[in-house]
């Protein structure tokens, strides 16, 4: 399946217009760049359904580590940030059995992403949760709670719609890891340093992130690195 949402480059552009900070207000900072408080808060909503903003009672926060990449990888990172956002997250045990019956019973043309993906990529991070996309997030999601999983934060499994283009799968889950954020901006990272002939856009990452993974990484990957 396709995303057939046009790029929002209004928004994006009005969320690249304030200087970093961690929280900013409608009145002083938004109504000045969007030119009313109407026009702010519908801003604000498109960037909130894509998980690049939140905000309340006339504060908002922008997600500036992603908004402040290069226009390119933007447009490409729109499907990610879209599954991310609709993600639905399932538990059981709430231990490594949840991963391995998901694992087992992952139907078909499903595709593991983020995580335990970049690891069989990297071997940088241990993977925590395991994330894969599905075509019908309802069906599957109504198998799991078939077999006694419930959905809450707390869960394992994630479930992504699968939406985009997934023909170049490592650039898939390295748009995914950029998406996500947090630990996984050291992923996208890692993906990047070892299998950077593979993507055909890149990320904009702090210097010192970068450091942190080259002198973090295994011995055997980056031999890998420099043989390959």
């Amino acid at each position: 399946m396709q995303i057939s949402e046009p790029f929002p480059e209004k928004e994006i552009s009005f969320a690249q217009a304030f200087e970093p900070r961690t929280v900013y207000t409608v009145k002083k900072d938004a109504v000045p760049v969007a030119g009313s408080e109407r026009t702010a808060y519908r801003r604000l909503v498109v960037l909130e359904s894509l998980g690049l903003a939140t905000f309340r009672n006339g504060r908002f926060q922008i997600t500036s580590r992603v908004s402040r990449q290069p226009p390119i990888l933007l447009k490409k990172l729109l499907p990610s940030l879209i599954a991310l956002k609709n993600a639905r997250r399932f538990g059981r045990f709430y231990n490594d059995s949840d991963i391995r019956f998901m694992m087992k019973h992952a139907p078909e043309h499903s595709l593991v992403t983020l995580d335990f993906k970049a690891w069989d990529l990297t071997k940088f991070q241990t993977p925590s949760d395991l994330f894969i996309y599905v075509y019908d997030v309802e069906e599957f999601a109504t198998f799991l709670k078939d077999k006694g999983f419930s959905e809450g934060k707390k869960g394992h499994v994630v479930l992504l719609p699968k939406t985009g283009d997934f023909e170049n799968e490592i650039e898939r889950v390295y748009l995914d890891c950029i998406a996500r954020g947090g630990r996984s901006t050291l992923d996208a990272v890692a993906i990047e340093l070892l299998h950077g002939d593979k993507l055909s856009v890149r990320g904009q990452f702090p210097i010192e992130t970068v450091l942190k993974v080259q002198e973090d990484m295994p011995p055997e990957m980056i031999n890998i690195e420099a043989t390959g």
